[in-house]
């Protein structure tokens, strides 16, 4: 009777085991569209940037190609990704969707001769990104058809009519109509074709309207066009610009404006409330078809002007503008710090803060590593040393920022990057020196090839136009860091050095604007080691950083 007890209890206790299910969570592991290139890749426009604009928190990718390529069959020439995540793409949008490579390709030439790349972007294109989880990433790939057409005074730009394929062209009041000189003529973009070519005869007809026959690059056939030129209503031979418009910087402003073809403007400036003009020279105006750019310098910062633009010997506008103010840098000296128990902060007891760093977040399980030292730059006061650590469970870049460390969570900081800021410097100056250890530790598995080879310090310098600061995340399974090609930077420069520089040096660092927006924050960041954010460097790579000052040229 025991017996049969007992051995029915342990069938029980088997079945009950068996029907145990494993409710052990997968980890979390994010796949990330890290690089994205095609062929044909261009700017949005001359001042943009070429390299794809990656959105980590949204997953999407937005990029530009020119007129050169056939955007329904278009190459991948890059795609790398996070933790060797599997690729799945949309079958109906490959050329061959069996040989679309099901991993990251660092170029063309990692991938076997039979591998396909070509896909469809006429729309957004999704890509599933496989690791434990599957992540949703859209490509946006947008064409620019670079048209550029000019005429022998022409009025504005052309009106160009894709979906009747008809082009209007507008002449000065005096100007004949049967005897018109064409500069430009590239209805099919800057790669495309026109027939006959309207630029191979010194003049042409236009009294009525001319057929010609029009295929983009990548096309085999032909469409026909209608061009049709009017002369505007006017007195003979009248034009002035139609949309002049002034940006002002600090030390600088630029007008632009359309104009007729074959015209040039005069540009003057003046004080307000002054009469003592002065004079661009003709060099220093630059005219593209119907539009003009001219540049005038050496402004004063805050300070009011005059303006006013004269073709054919007749003003034709005037305005007014006003230069921004230069605004100094904070505490760009870095001689006010003050110590809370082991912790450093670079400002002053009971002052403001306008620089931080990321010793809080050290300072948890260890001592700060970006302090004040007595080697400066120029013998006096003080400067700001960042030393990067393994401080007992992970490495830690020595750095500063202008922001402030928000909170700690776990072992991962929470930064808040960018103080407020509207202005226009030209440059960043800074002094400092740098000691490079060999890369030793590795917290990310795609850094894993820089183990071995210099660590390398990073300074960079942002003005952007954010609606408020950029909250920086170094948890893996959130990261959230700051990215130089976002679409909200309006000048950026950077300095990357991985070698000793024993003695300091001084470098001006010179901020290239990508557009003509105000800037409301600035971000200067140091780091004694660039990959830092994913606790990858050298243990006792040494930063010293000393007057750090925004130049206004």
């Amino acid at each position: 009777m025991e017996k049969n007890v007992l051995s029915s209890l342990f069938v029980s206790l088997l079945i009950s085991a068996c029907a145990v299910e494993n409710d052990i969570p997968y980890p979390i592991v994010e796949g990330s569209i890290l690089a994205f290139e095609v062929e044909g890749q261009c700017a949005e426009t001359p001042e943009g940037n070429v390299q794809a604009t990656i959105d980590k928190n949204k997953r999407t990718i937005q990029l530009f190609v020119n007129d050169s390529v056939d955007i329904t069959r278009l190459k991948i020439k890059k795609l790398t990704v996070s933790n060797q995540a599997r690729i799945l793409v949309d079958s109906t949008l490959c050329d061959n969707y069996a040989k679309f490579p099901a991993v990251g390709f660092e170029s063309l030439s990692t991938l076997p001769l039979s591998s396909n790349t070509r896909m469809d972007f006429t729309r957004p294109v999704s890509f599933i990104l496989q690791t434990y989880q599957d992540y949703e990433w859209r490509v946006d790939i947008q064409q620019v058809i670079e048209r550029n057409i000019i005429f022998e005074n022409q009025v504005g730009k052309a009106v160009v009519d894709d979906i009747n394929r008809n082009v209007v062209v507008y002449l000065a009041a005096g100007q004949p109509l049967n005897k018109v000189k064409v500069s430009a003529f590239d209805l099919g973009g800057k790669y495309g074709r026109v027939v006959p070519n309207l630029t191979a005869p010194a003049y042409y007809d236009f009294s009525e309207p001319v057929s010609v026959f029009v295929s983009h690059a990548w096309e085999e056939i032909s469409y026909e066009w209608t061009v049709y030129v009017y002369n505007i209503k006017g007195e003979e031979g009248g034009a002035s610009p139609t949309d002049a418009a002034v940006t002002a910087r600090t030390t600088q402003a630029t007008v632009k404006g359309s104009i007729s073809g074959g015209k040039t403007p005069q540009i003057e400036y003046a004080l307000s409330g002054t009469s003592e003009w002065t004079t661009l020279a003709v060099s220093q105006v630059t005219v593209n078809g119907t539009s003009f750019t001219a540049t005038m310098s050496g402004l004063q910062p805050a300070t009011s002007y005059l303006y006013r633009i004269t073709i054919d010997g007749d003003v034709t506008q005037t305005g007014e503008f006003s230069t921004a103010p230069q605004i100094l840098l904070p505490n760009g000296s870095f001689d006010d710090w003050h110590s809370d128990a082991k912790l450093w902060n670079p400002w002053a007891a009971n002052g403001t803060s306008f620089w931080d760093t990321g010793n809080r977040g050290a300072t948890t399980v260890g001592k700060s590593n970006s302090y004040p030292t007595d080697e400066t730059c120029n013998g006096k006061g003080q400067a700001g040393l960042l030393e990067s650590k393994y401080i007992i469970i992970k490495f830690a870049a020595g750095n500063i920022f202008t922001g402030s460390y928000l909170r700690t969570d776990g072992t991962n900081g929470i930064l808040s990057f960018g103080r407020e800021f509207s202005s226009f410097p030209s440059k960043l100056r800074v002094n400092y020196k740098y000691s490079s250890q060999t890369i030793n530790r590795i917290g990310d598995d795609d850094y894993a090839h820089l183990k071995g080879l210099p660590d390398s310090c990073h300074i960079y310098i942002a003005l952007t136009d954010w609606d408020q600061p950029l909250e920086i995340r170094t948890r893996p399974s959130e990261r959230q860091l700051f990215d130089k090609n976002d679409p909200s930077i309006i000048a950026y420069a950077e300095l990357i050095e991985g070698h000793d520089t024993p003695s300091y040096r001084q470098l001006d660092l010179e901020l290239k604007y990508r557009n003509e927006r105000t800037p409301k924050y600035i971000v200067i960041v140091a780091s004694a080691s660039k990959y830092g954010d994913f606790f990858t460097g050298g243990e006792g790579s040494k930063l010293w950083v000393d007057n750090f000052e925004l130049i206004y040229d």
